[in-house]
């Protein structure tokens, strides 16, 4: 009897539910919903329109394709700022929630599929950031598959994505081998003077201390900002009216290490988190600053010291 109430009452309403509880964002940025609707073996169709965002798949069950078409600016979609003119290459992150459970999520560029992100036992380590990259011509979407659990009621399939155009390795984080190939290369006096123009951080500052995570392959810089030229987000803050307290990463296999001086730190803003990008002392930056500025050849203008 307590079996027949079940499904006759208890899963039709979870199905309104579920119907009502599926939706896009307004900026169809992100979408949220479950497979409790979803038929057997059914996909569902989704397209999202931004440069970041997230999914989250309640119940997984059956199916999802989804579609990234991201309106990027013309400023990131190709070298020069033209959206023609570039190689048309988009790399694109996504970053599984810690609880990822319930499905597999997989790469599927023109109809092969790769997997990035396994239905993991809750005793392994949460999933790594994955990132590929989109060639020009190339067919690329994200395809979840849910896996099959007797109890789905605590399985959630949730992660974060981010796209960008051209993205130099240095700027990226992951051992996959688009990020990584190159991180750990000083940069030349050309790459500093671009990094000044299009990161999403620019900072002078000293190292505090640097500290090694060897789970998550990372070196943590703390940095004492003496001067924020840009930043996105507030990375760097403080109560201090000289200097503002602030943590960038960088790859493990880079060897960063504690050093004294004044540093020009710069650098993309990856989920939220401060990564490395050229970061030149301020005396070294300084002299190719004023050659370029001489040459009449800097890509932008810094109000430096």
């Amino acid at each position: 009897m307590l079996l027949f109430w079940f499904y006759t009452v208890w899963i039709p309403l979870l199905t309104v539910f579920d119907r009502a509880l599926s939706s896009y964002s307004e900026d169809q940025c992100s979408w949220k919903g479950s497979g409790l609707s979803q038929q057997p073996g059914s996909v569902e169709q989704i397209s999202l329109h931004c440069a970041e965002g997230s999914l989250d798949w309640l119940y997984p069950k059956g199916a999802l394709r989804l579609t990234l078409s991201p309106r990027l600016p013309s400023t990131v979609v190709g070298p020069g700022g033209n959206r023609h003119s570039g190689s048309g290459h988009i790399t694109a992150c996504v970053k599984p929630a810690e609880s990822f459970h319930g499905a597999q999520l997989y790469l599927e560029r023109d109809g092969i599929l790769e997997l990035l992100v396994g239905d993991r036992p809750e005793s392994q380590r949460p999933p790594r950031v994955r990132c590929f990259s989109r060639h020009p011509g190339e067919r690329v979407a994200l395809f979840l598959q849910a896996t099959p659990h007797q109890d789905i009621s605590r399985r959630i399939a949730a992660f974060r994505y981010e796209l960008r155009g051209v993205w130099n390795a240095r700027l990226s984080l992951d051992s996959d081998p688009v990020n990584s190939e190159g991180a750990c290369r000083p940069c030349n006096d050309t790459e500093i003077l671009m990094a000044v123009c299009t990161s999403d951080f620019v900072v002078r500052g000293n190292i505090r201390s640097v500290v090694e995570n060897q789970d998550l392959q990372v070196s943590m810089i703390k940095v004492s900002a003496t001067r924020v030229f840009r930043q996105k987000y507030a990375l760097f803050s403080g109560a201090g009216r000289l200097t503002k307290a602030g943590e960038i990463r960088t790859l493990l296999e880079c060897g960063v290490r504690n050093g004294a001086g004044s540093f020009l730190f710069t650098g993309r803003v990856h989920f939220g988190e401060a990564w490395l990008g050229c970061a030149p002392r301020y005396k070294d930056f300084q002299r190719a600053y004023s050659l370029a500025k001489e040459a009449r050849q800097i890509p932008c203008e810094l109000a430096s010291d």
